[in-house]
């Protein structure tokens, strides 16, 4: 591990004056001492590895791989620009991991970054099918409200139990995305190996997919890859971290722009005003055409006084007649 460390030790400053270049934050999304501490650097034993993992293994020592931190480093850093653009556009990110390794750290972090997570199970057409998952989703929600108005207490024992057990059920499988209504706009995962129905459903409906990749695992199948050990508990909790701070500022940049936007860009009130229409000749709007009224009887006049008097006499002799 000595030479590990002295190898990645040497090439930190050369990566981030290429990351200066290439016009990122001065400021490092993460150090390589936390990569370390956090054994993210540890891989699966030499035998059980995915030989298309080979160009970001170091070195193997001991029967284990080593994974190339520098590498490592660079791909959080990418990975931390895409959720926080994807948060920054309103986007809604998933994260999935239901190892015992990974539970907690899923929950804790999505919860945090107020996004969606599925910590217990993936349900087999979670995405592909998601019109029949949300009906159980809809059935959770209701579940929920008839018990918080107190109407278990108001039925019969038995079938208020009846509900209890079906609200635990359906609360441990889908109590981390009872707000999700759409498809989300990308994935988080932990473990794309042993989550491989996720990732195929996510390339099936072309959702992008973030992932913690190790030594055993098939990088072609991830979008935004992070080679990392996703077996160890402090590993795995450090890259979430970081994935829910960058939604977080994602999100604080998403709100800023919705609060400075005006009117006109939220679509709330013509682009043009009545002067600037009458200068550019835009026809009125037609009238409502008036509903007919009959006017009031003007009493008759005297139009005999203009006629001339013989007219009158020759009228007069014609009706005799």
């Amino acid at each position: 591990m000595t030479l590990v460390r002295r190898r990645l030790a040497t090439g930190d400053t050369a990566e981030v004056t290429g990351a200066e270049e290439k016009g990122r934050p001065t400021l490092a999304v993460v150090t390589m001492k936390q990569l370390l501490e956090s054994g993210v650097h540890f891989g699966h034993q030499a035998r059980r590895w995915n030989p298309k993992m080979k160009r970001f293994i170091f070195m193997e020592r001991n029967g284990i791989h080593i994974i190339d931190l520098q590498q490592t480093l660079t791909r959080v850093e990418d990975a931390y620009a895409f959720m926080r653009d994807l948060a920054g556009n309103g986007g809604q990110i998933l994260f999935v991991g239901t190892k015992k390794q990974a539970q907690e750290s899923i929950a804790e972090e999505a919860r945090r970054g107020q996004m969606h997570f599925v910590n217990q199970r993936w349900l087999g057409g979670f995405l592909t099918n998601f019109v029949t998952i949300q009906k159980r989703i809809n059935r959770l929600n209701e579940l929920h409200e008839r018990k918080e108005r107190g109407d278990f207490a108001t039925m019969p024992k038995k079938d208020a139990l009846r509900l209890d057990d079906e609200l635990l059920h359906l609360d441990r499988y889908f109590s981390g995305v009872r707000e999700l209504k759409r498809h989300p706009s990308a994935l988080f995962i932990v473990d794309p190996h042993r989550e491989h129905i996720a990732v195929e459903e996510a390339r099936r409906l072309e959702i992008p997919v973030v992932a913690m990749v190790d030594t055993n695992c098939d990088p072609d199948l991830i979008d935004v890859i992070i080679p990392a050990n996703d077996d160890a508990i402090r590993a795995v909790k450090l890259i979430c971290q970081k994935m829910a701070d960058a939604i977080i500022e994602g999100r604080a940049m998403f709100d800023a722009s919705r609060k400075e936007a005006s009117p006109e860009d939220m679509g709330y009130a013509p682009a043009t005003t009545a002067a600037e229409l009458e200068g550019i000749g835009v026809p009125r709007a037609k009238r409502t055409p008036r509903v007919y009224e009959p006017e009031p009887e003007e009493e008759e006049e005297d139009v005999t006084a203009d006629v001339d008097p013989e007219a009158t006499t020759e009228i007069k002799t014609a009706e005799e007649s």
